[in-house]
């Protein structure tokens, strides 16, 4: 899930033009829940979060990020609406491949988008759109990493040693306007024992995207997840009006195998709508996922 930031450093550190102001020290944040358009958001841990859904482009502004950096358009940044800040993350464009490594430090809570990234790394995804369909996940042992950083370098975390898998690569089509000569390799990802120390993940992370297989696909609205099939079914029947259905995962941990959708949806902007329906509905807690 992570290989590619010790080369993104070497990569971006050599092609980086401009010297940007330093940034103040981080402070570790997770924060109490809160309230955004009417719904409550619970921020908490999640070293090992794994989610998909529609980005978002973050406005331009200045001034502090939600645990203390200087907020800046041009960094590889995000903002999520209850991750603990700082953290690591990876970005996939599911419809073109294309991935950008961001340092989640700010608190965005949008309806419907699952991250918000700044304008410099959503245009290295070089989606056809201001709301592409991703897949984020958050790099655990880089992650590990800056939220010791920021509670002083205390080395409390340990990093659990894990098997190392052998590279392979295949050659990916050039993306449209992309110059000749260029390729763009699918790259099998070694485990977290074959990377190098986690120390060294900058403050800065370098604004290179490299690119996987595309994974095109649709869009539902989730209103739950549930570990009780009589229960979704019980949710999927308080919706059926808005087409509900219930879906079995069985990757999902036990208390989340049942879940209850609406689609796919065509376009993002009927997704909104019907996650607005079902919030309208009293499920305040449903999100639109990307498959």
């Amino acid at each position: 899930m992570s290989i590619r930031l010790a080369t993104l450093v070497a990569l971006g550190l050599g092609a980086c033009a401009r010297t940007p102001a330093p940034l103040p020290e981080a402070h570790y944040v997770v924060g109490q829940p809160y309230q955004a358009g009417g719904i409550w958001y619970y921020p908490r841990e999640q070293f090992d979060y794994d989610d998909t859904g529609v980005a978002a482009v973050m406005p331009r502004r200045t001034g502090r990020t939600a645990d203390g950096e200087a907020a800046d358009a041009g960094a590889m940044a995000a903002a999520h609406a209850t991750l603990q800040l700082p953290a690591i993350a990876e970005v996939t464009d599911l419809d073109n491949g294309f991935q950008v490594i961001v340092r989640v430090n700010d608190r965005m809570a949008i309806p419907g988008r699952v991250i918000a990234l700044t304008p410099r790394a959503m245009a290295l995804l070089q989606a056809d759109t201001p709301t592409p369909r991703v897949r984020v996940e958050v790099l655990q042992a880089e992650s590990l990493r800056v939220a010791a950083d920021a509670h002083g370098g205390a080395a409390t975390l340990a990093l659990a040693a894990a098997p190392t898998t052998d590279v392979q690569q295949e050659l990916l089509p050039l993306p449209p306007g992309a110059q000749a000569g260029q390729g763009h390799a699918l790259t099998a990802k070694p485990a977290l024992a074959a990377l190098p120390s986690p120390a060294s993940v900058p403050l800065r992370l370098p604004d290179t995207a490299t690119r996987v297989a595309p994974r095109p696909g649709g869009l539902y609205v989730e209103a739950a997840a549930l570990g009780h099939l009589d229960y979704a079914r019980m949710l999927r029947d308080r919706l059926a009006s808005l087409g509900a259905q219930v879906s079995t995962s069985y990757d999902a941990p036990r208390e989340l195998a049942y879940r209850v959708r609406i689609g796919p949806l065509p376009t993002v902007a009927a997704a909104d709508a019907m996650l607005a329906r079902v919030i309208r509905a009293g499920i305040t807690g449903a999100r639109i996922v990307a498959e």
